[in-house]
């Protein structure tokens, strides 16, 4: 199971605060995941919506899918109210990410948008 589904849950308050829609897609059926809210603490802590995708429509969207294997990469995608793609972190399957990083991303990105011609160095952090 992936960690990061919890350490978004962790955040999940504060994502909430910066107007942030939180969705976890998997190519799993609906079933799994009720399955994994029933028998894991760390699932059954998540209040975002967990959307089953196994015929890989919305992951294939994203240009997500390791065909030969059905399965979506481990991916994080930050996506502006026009649907525009900000920010995009894929990792191996034994990597996993780091919601306080995705935090950054995010207000880097609400930064951006709402101060234009201004850019967020590396390591900028929100004051």
């Amino acid at each position: 199971m992936p960690t990061e589904l919890g350490d978004v849950a962790d955040h999940y308050e504060e994502l909430q605060k910066l107007g942030v829609d939180v969705y976890s897609v998997s190519t799993d059926t609906h079933f799994t995941h009720k399955a994994w809210h029933s028998s894991s603490e760390t699932i059954a802590k998540i209040k975002y919506a967990m959307i089953g995708d196994p015929t890989g429509a919305l992951t294939r969207n994203f240009d997500n899918m390791r065909e030969d294997e059905g399965l979506a990469d481990r991916a994080t995608f930050v996506v502006d109210p026009q649907g525009i793609i900000q920010a995009i972190e894929v990792t191996a399957e034994g990597i996993g990410r780091d919601a306080s990083d995705l935090l950054r991303k995010i207000k880097a990105a609400q930064y951006v948008a709402s101060h234009p011609g201004e850019v967020c160095p590396a390591k900028w952090k929100r004051r």
